[in-house]
């Protein structure tokens, strides 16, 4: 199957300020080409992309897709801490039936905001790779722990084989995760031994770390270390890819540590605002060599999977937090959703940048918008303006998922209906 869409405003980001009017061919899962379309190339389907800004697809490089159950739910808790003790005895309720429906919802929502890829922490795992499989997107699913070591071994034991069929038939769109929940729900042997089996395994590590100023200063009290340092002296960070989840509180020692390692933060702009948790300075993360990439969070503390919206206000913290205009710019904002959220996910040979023999991840924005007139500067546009309404078409993996605003893998309104039923079965339990 080849696709052409002809003479969009491509912002391929790849270099800074970059942007052309041009052509892309996709071909199968690949781009072919970036800019002019060959005369040996005969498209099966053309599409005008005069009106359209082509970049590419969104990363969410952390998100608990299943708890949009909770949106909107135990919304005034003081901090994180005592929100969490809102929404643990609603989880211990949920199945696999919830997880599922509460997936697709997300995976639906997902793909209107412009994601075709998402990081995952949650349990019922495979039920979420079921909906990821239906959606044709692309999922890192955490092998998520929690508590002690024997608890961790008997959740592995479990979960691998449960979710394997899904992973096997995705096509490479969805890999698996160790993902220790945070430093105060997990013990450090845990911890030793979702390292293992990160290394083991070849995986990445998805964990919480310093998200609030209560879990810094325990750590201090308890470990006589900040958490970042006592991951360090745990060995966590050691010959491994790891994702670290906020990092609002990193002390300079600590930034110098995670600088000479494999890993990635995961900024969460929102969520870090919603919870009172604070402003994680990501233009120093990034100045001293850190990679930053940029997540939702789940829709109970967001509340919902906008990447734009997100961008949005990384971009107005970053500058409001530094005092400095020039802190973050858009192009760096669009980095940390595109090809730095792919390099955290161990994905930037596929995705993250729209140049040939990469898979086709791709945006289609309507700019004949008023919100998007004059467009001036497509990256200040694209940061500032854009809406997630203003997506027309979404491919994944040259899959065209969504079409003039419509995702094609679900029934939408019996996606609702169900995600509806599911929670109010889930308050009357």
């Amino acid at each position: 199957m080849k696709t052409v869409i002809l003479n969009a405003l491509i912002v391929p980001m790849t270099s800074p300020g970059l942007y052309f009017k041009g052509d892309i061919g996709i071909e199968g899962k690949k781009i072919v080409f970036v800019g002019k379309i060959p005369h040996t190339f005969i498209a099966d389907t053309t599409i005008d992309g005069s009106s359209f800004i082509a970049m590419p697809a969104l990363v969410n490089a952390h998100t608990h897709l299943s708890m949009g159950l909770m949106r909107n739910y135990k919304d005034f808790a003081p901090n994180l801490q005592a929100w969490l003790n809102e929404i643990f005895p609603i989880e211990s309720k949920l199945n696999d039936s919830d997880i599922l429906a509460a997936s697709r919802l997300g995976v639906i929502e997902s793909i209107e905001s412009g994601i075709t890829t998402f990081n995952d922490m949650y349990f019922s795992n495979w039920a979420t790779a079921q909906a990821v499989n239906e959606g044709k997107i692309r999922a890192c699913l955490g092998l998520t722990l929690f508590g002690d070591l024997q608890d961790s071994k008997t959740r592995m034991k479990e979960n691998p084989g449960k979710v394997k069929n899904q992973v096997e038939a995705s096509q490479g769109r969805i890999q698996l995760t160790v993902a220790p929940h945070a430093i105060y729900t997990c013990s450090a042997d845990t911890y030793k031994y979702a390292h293992d089996w990160a290394k083991d395994n070849q995986m990445l590590l998805h964990t919480h770390l310093a998200e609030t100023k209560i879990e810094f200063d325990q750590s201090l009290a308890n470990f006589g270390k900040t958490p970042v340092q006592y991951l360090h002296s745990l060995g966590v960070l050691s010959d491994i890819k790891s994702l670290l989840a906020h990092c609002v509180y990193l002390t300079d020692d600590d930034i110098t540590i995670l600088s000479e390692f494999d890993t990635s933060i995961a900024h969460n702009p929102s969520s870090n605002c919603k919870l009172a948790s604070g402003i994680a300075p990501i233009g120093t993360y990034r100045k001293r060599g850190i990679n930053v990439s940029l997540g939702t969070d789940g829709s109970s503390s967001n509340n919902n999977q906008n990447m734009f919206e997100e961008m949005h206000i990384a971009s107005l913290l970053s500058t409001v937090s530094s005092g400095d205009f020039t802190n973050m710019s858009p192009y760096q904002v669009l980095e940390m959703a595109t090809s730095h959220g792919a390099k955290a996910l161990g994905l930037e040979t596929k995705i993250g940048t729209l140049e040939v023999d990469k898979e086709a991840d791709i945006l289609l924005i309507d700019t004949n918008k008023s919100h998007l007139t004059p467009l001036n500067d497509p990256f200040s546009a694209l940061v500032f303006s854009c809406q997630a309404a203003d997506i027309d078409s979404v491919f994944c993996q040259g899959n065209l998922i969504m079409k003039n605003r419509k995702v094609l893998g679900f029934d939408f309104d019996e996606t609702i209906t169900q995600t509806k039923a599911c929670w109010a079965d889930i308050l009357s339990r």
